[in-house]
């Protein structure tokens, strides 16, 4: 499989710079953009790469507040808004975090850590207020709706701070101990804590380029779903990967083996395998 181009994509521009994201989004020089004109937000979009090193500049208090309300631009299911997100800039709660984390340096590193959060207190309340009740919380279809409308918030949340020059990168470690995190946050029942989202100013100095995905047709199904991918389409990928892996200076090894080992026992999901019996702590039902 071909190397990407080397050329950075913002020393490009127009449809030779979408065909440069496109070759570095899949680690090969096949990728066709067809006739599809490039716009910024497609450039944002496909130059996404998650940033662990950070400068100690803080994040304007009027970007964040522009990213919430990209945030809240998102899609919302019945327009029940079912999320929330809680900003942490105090480096002491920041470190009692990230322990529950493992202690990452993205999140040591970064002036701003927002947390999101599946809300069905702000719900409960609301249908309390209006002598209403509110059994329909009680079911894990209202509590996969809060997870759902958090993850969609937080990715324009994202595109909208990537756009503006910042770096982002998600945390799910913080599902490694949701009490903990819930207890130093003060979450009322029934909000829980998706993950965190590191955000700052990229150390210029430490680059990180853009990693490959599987190839489209390992994803896309047309009308019926397949069985898939080939071993072909896993063996090219894999050695794609390893190319980055290499150009990055990071450990090697094959997407199918890091994957299989990711899943292979309850001990590799680090305490996440109780997290139905924490939920209902949280006070879901999920009937």
């Amino acid at each position: 499989m071909a190397a990407a181009d080397p050329v950075k994509p913002e020393e490009r521009s127009g449809e030779d710079r979408l065909q440069i994201l496109l070759q570095q989004r899949y680690g090969n020089a096949s990728t066709r953009s067809a006739s599809v004109s490039w716009t910024q937000t497609i450039d944002t979009l496909l130059g996404h790469r998650s940033v662990r090193s950070y400068l100690p500049e803080p994040v304007p208090a009027e970007t964040l507040d522009l990213a919430v309300a990209a945030a809240q631009s998102a899609p919302t299911s019945s327009n029940l808004q079912a999320w929330s997100v809680v900003a942490v800039e105090d480096a002491a709660r920041k470190a009692r975090i990230n322990a529950v984390a493992g202690n990452q340096r993205q999140i040591e590193q970064a002036p701003l850590l927002l947390v999101w959060l599946a809300d069905l207190s702000r719900l409960r309340r609301i249908a309390d207020g209006q002598s209403s009740t509110s059994e329909g919380l009680d079911y894990l279809e209202s509590f996969l709706l809060g997870i759902i409308d958090a993850a969609l918030a937080a990715q324009n949340a994202l595109v909208a701070l990537e756009s503006l020059g910042l770096g982002t990168c998600y945390i799910g470690a913080i599902r490694n101990d949701p009490i903990t995190v819930a207890s130093e946050l003060s979450l009322p029942d029934q909000v829980f804590p998706v993950f965190g989202l590191t955000v700052g100013f990229p150390d210029p100095s430490i680059r990180t380029d853009i990693k490959p995905r599987l190839p489209q047709t390992t994803v896309l199904h047309r009308e019926q779903y397949r069985d898939n991918p080939g071993q072909e389409e896993l063996i090219g990928y894999n050695q794609t990967l390893r190319t980055f892996q290499k150009i990055q200076s990071m450990a090697t090894i094959d997407w199918s083996e890091q994957i299989a080992r990711r899943i292979a026992t309850k001990e590799s999901l680090k305490n996440r395998d109780r997290l139905l019996a924490i939920l209902k702590d949280f006070g879901f039902q999920l009937k």
